[in-house]
C-alpha cells in the first residue's frame, strides 16, 4: 500500500481537464470513450448519467477502493479512491488523456486547464473548525481572536494558492474543508464527518507544441507529489493526525 494510506482514513488522487469547448455528448461517442477505459479496467462496470450530462463509470464503491471517470460537458475526470500506489492512479489518470483526443476530440488548443489534485479525509466526530485551530493554528493577525471570551469558531478553513512561473500558467493550491456548521455548535450534536484536506496542481491554457496531455499531466503529478511530501505531509496531515488521535 501507499505510504498516503496511513495519513488519513482515506486518500485519493484525482485528475480534471477542463476544456474551452463542448464535448461531444452524443450516445456513441460518449459510449466509446467509456469502453476504452473499461477495456483495460474491466471491474469499471458501473455506468450512469446525472443531471446536467454529467456520464459516469465506475467500480463498486463497497471495496473501500475504486476508479471512477467521469465526461461532462466541459470536462473530463479520472479519479481513484485510496490507489494502492500513486502510480496506479496517474497511469488510469494517462489512459483518460491518451483516449480523450480521438474518442472525444479533444484537441490541444482546446485546453482551458488540466490538474492533478491529492486529496486527504479525516474522519472526526467533533468541531472541525477548533480542531484545526488547535491542530495547525491560525494567522498572527488573527489569533486573538480565537480568544475572545465566549466565542465560538464557526468558519475555518484555510487555504493558499501561489504560482510557479512568472506568466502564472502553473498554479498550486492548498485548502482545507470542515462540515461544522452554526447547527452543530447550536445543538452540542457533531455527528462522524470527514473533513478534507485538498492539494492542487494546475495548469492553464492550450498545450505547447512539444506537448501531449499526458506529458503535461506527468509534469503536474511530480509537481503534486514533491510538494505534498516535502511540504503538506509534515506541516498540515501528521498535525492533523495527532490533533484527532489525542481527542
Amino acid at each position: 500500500m501507499s505510504h498516503y494510506s496511513s495519513l488519513s482514513d482515506d486518500y485519493y488522487v484525482n485528475m480534471n481537464l477542463n476544456t474551452e469547448m463542448d464535448l461531444p455528448q452524443t450516445r456513441e461517442t460518449v459510449l466509446h470513450y467509456f469502453e476504452q477505459i473499461q477495456k483495460h479496467y474491466p471491474t469499471m462496470r458501473n455506468f450512469y448519467s446525472r443531471d446536467r450530462g454529467e456520464f459516469v463509470l465506475e467500480e463498486d464503491k463497497d471495496r473501500g477502493n475504486y476508479r471512477w471517470a467521469t465526461v461532462e460537458p466541459r470536462r473530463i475526470c479520472s479519479g481513484y479512491v485510496n490507489p494502492e500506489s500513486t502510480n496506479a492512479a496517474f497511469r488510469q489518470h494517462e489512459l483518460a488523456l491518451e483516449v480523450a483526443p480521438y474518442a472525444l476530440t479533444v484537441s490541444p488548443l482546446d485546453c482551458e486547464s488540466l490538474n492533478i489534485m491529492f486529496g486527504f479525509d479525516f474522519t472526526y466526530r467533533g468541531n472541525h473548525n477548533e480542531l484545526l485551530v488547535e491542530a495547525l493554528g491560525v494567522a498572527p493577525g488573527l489569533e486573538r481572536m480565537t480568544e475572545i471570551p465566549g466565542a465560538t469558531v464557526l468558519g475555518n478553513e484555510p487555504s493558499l494558492q501561489f504560482a510557479l512561473d512568472e506568466d502564472c500558467r502553473t498554479q498550486c493550491r492548498l485548502s482545507i474543508e470542515t462540515r461544522t456548521g452554526a447547527y452543530h455548535v447550536r445543538t452540542g450534536e457533531f455527528p462522524e464527518e470527514q473533513m478534507s484536506v485538498y492539494f492542487t496542481a494546475r495548469r492553464y491554457g492550450s498545450l505547447d507544441s512539444d506537448e501531449t496531455y499526458v506529458s503535461a499531466m506527468k509534469r503536474l503529478a511530480e509537481l503534486c507529489t514533491e510538494l505534498v511530501d516535502n511540504y503538506v505531509i509534515d506541516s498540515v496531515l501528521r498535525p492533523l493526525q495527532q490533533a484527532i488521535a489525542i481527542k
